[in-house]
C-alpha cells in the first residue's frame, strides 16, 4: 500500500448505487483527490478511461443490478432482510432439492393436467424463505425453448400461447406444479421446472406425451409429392401434426407396417417395418424403423407420418337414404349439425372410441375411407385398421360421409 493509497483509498460504489453515480464517484476522486498523481488529459485517454470504468458497471454480476436467469428479478427479501431467517443465502450443509417424477405423463388433447414439481430443503428449514419459479419447455426438433411462466411469491407472469392456460398450484407447501389447461398438440414434449433460492437454484424435468395415433398420409398427386414443408400443412389441415421419432417408434411397436418413407417432425425420412420383405429393405434386415436420415425440407419429396389426438367430439358415419358426391357429402354433415371429418380426426375415433364400420365415406381431404376394428369377411384385409379407397373422382356417387360432432 503506498503513501497515495492510504491518503486517497479507491471509493468503491455502494450496493444500491447507480452506475452513473458510481462513475462520478470514482471520477471525482481521480481528479480531485489531494496529491494524486495526474490523470492523462488527452481525448483519447479520457474515453479509454470512461469505457474502463463503465465496464465493470454493466456486468451483470455487479453490485447493485438484479440477477439475471432469463428474466430479471428484483431484489427481494432474501437478498435485503438478513437475520429473520429470510434474508441470508442457504448455510452450509443446507440443500436444496426439487423433486419431479421420473415416468412420462400421458393425457389428451382438449383436457387439462398437473405438471407435478416439489422442493425441500435437507436438513428441513424452520423459518418459509421466498424462492422464485421458473417453468419453461425445452428446445426440441429445432424448435426454440419456450419461457412458460415466472413466478416470485404470489405474483407471476404467462408467456406466448401459454398465456391465460397456465398457473401454479401452491396447494401445498412447497408445491410448484404447473396446471396446462386445454392442452394443444404442441404442448407435448419436455418441461424444466426451476426453484431459485438467492445464489441456490435447482430444478426437474417433467415430460408430457399426449395419447394419439400415428398414421401415413399420401398426396392426392401420388406418393412422394410433399416437402417437408407441405408435409407439415396437410397433417395440419386433417387435425394433426407431423409425428416426432418417439411417436412413430411407439407406433411401430404396437404393429404399424408402412412400405413408404415419411417425413418427420426432426425432418428426417423413416418407415416402420414389422414384416421384412423384398420391396421393403429386403428380408435379410430385421424388423425396426428404417431410416433415410436428414433430408432438404424444401427440395426432397416424400410422403408424411401425422400424429393425432383422442377427440373430444365424435365421428360418425351419417345415415342417408342415397350415396353422395363430395360437395353433396359435406353439405348433409352441415345439414346434420356436423361438419365433414378429417382424416385424423377418423384415425383417432377408430383407435380411441372403436369406431367400427364397413361402409366408405368421404373425408375432408377428398379421400374415402372406413374404419375396421374387428375384420369380417368382404372388409378388407384380416387386420384392423383404416382402407383407403384413395382420392375418387369428387362427382361418383359411390359413398356415403363420416361426419363429425363437436361435444
Amino acid at each position: 500500500v503506498t503513501q497515495q493509497d492510504a491518503v486517497c483509498p479507491a471509493p468503491i460504489p455502494s450496493p444500491g448505487l447507480s452506475a452513473q453515480a458510481g462513475l462520478q464517484l470514482i471520477w471525482g476522486a481521480i481528479h480531485f483527490c489531494p496529491g494524486a498523481p495526474a490523470w492523462p488529459r488527452s481525448p483519447w485517454h479520457e474515453e479509454m478511461g470512461l469505457l474502463l470504468l463503465v465496464l465493470p458497471l454493466l456486468l451483470p454480476g455487479a453490485y447493485g443490478l438484479p440477477f439475471y436467469n432469463g428474466f430479471y428479478y428484483a431484489n427481494s427479501a432474501n437478498d435485503q432482510n438478513a437475520g429473520n431467517g429470510q434474508g441470508k443465502d442457504l448455510l452450509n450443509g443446507v440443500k436444496l432439492v426439487v423433486e419431479t417424477p421420473e415416468e412420462t405423463l400421458f393425457t389428451y388433447q382438449g383436457t387439462s393436467v398437473i405438471l407435478p414439481c416439489r422442493y425441500r430443503y435437507e436438513p428441513a428449514l424452520v423459518s418459509p424463505r421466498r424462492v422464485r419459479i421458473k417453468w419453461w419447455k425445452l428446445s426440441e426438433n429445432g424448435a426454440p425453448e419456450k419461457d412458460v411462466l415466472v413466478a416470485i411469491g404470489l405474483r407471476h407472469r404467462t408467456f406466448g400461447d401459454y398465456q391465460g392456460r397456465v398457473h401454479l398450484r401452491q396447494d401445498k407447501e412447497h408445491d410448484v406444479s404447473l396446471e396446462i389447461q386445454d392442452l394443444r398438440l404442441e404442448d407435448y414434449g419436455r418441461y424444466r421446472c426451476e426453484v431459485i433460492d438467492g445464489l441456490e437454484d435447482e430444478s426437474g424435468l417433467v415430460e408430457l406425451e399426449l395419447r394419439g395415433v400415428v398414421f401415413p398420409y399420401q398426396s392426392p398427386q401420388g406418393r412422394y409429392q410433399l416437402n417437408f414443408h407441405e408435409g407439415q400443412q396437410v397433417c395440419a389441415e386433417q387435425g394433426a401434426a407431423v409425428a416426432s421419432f418417439e411417436q412413430l417408434f411407439r407406433a411401430w411397436e404396437e404393429g404399424l407396417d408402412w412400405c413408404n418413407a415419411g417425413w418427420l417432425q426432426d425432418a428426417t425420412v423413416q418407415y416402420p417395418i414389422m414384416l421384412p420383405r423384398q420391396p421393403c429393405g429386403g428380408p435379410g434386415l430385421a424388423p425396426g424403423v428404417r431410416s433415410y436420415g436428414p433430408r432438404h425440407r424444401r427440395l426432397h419429396r416424400y410422403d408424411v407420418f401425422c400424429f393425432a389426438t383422442a377427440l373430444k367430439g365424435r365421428v360418425y358415419y351419417l345415415e342417408h337414404p342415397e350415396k353422395l358426391t363430395l360437395t353433396e357429402a359435406r353439405e348433409a354433415c352441415q345439414e346434420d349439425g356436423a361438419t365433414i371429418a378429417k382424416v385424423g380426426q377418423l384415425f383417432a375415433a377408430w383407435r380411441f372410441q372403436g369406431l367400427d364400420r364397413c361402409d366408405a365415406g368421404w373425408l375432408a381431404d377428398g379421400s374415402a375411407r372406413y374404419p375396421v376394428v374387428h375384420p369380417h369377411p368382404n372388409c378388407g384385409p384380416p387386420e384392423p385398421g383404416v382402407r383407403s379407397f384413395g382420392f375418387p373422382d369428387p362427382q361418383s356417387r359411390l359413398y356415403g360421409v363420416y361426419c363429425y360432432r363437436q361435444p
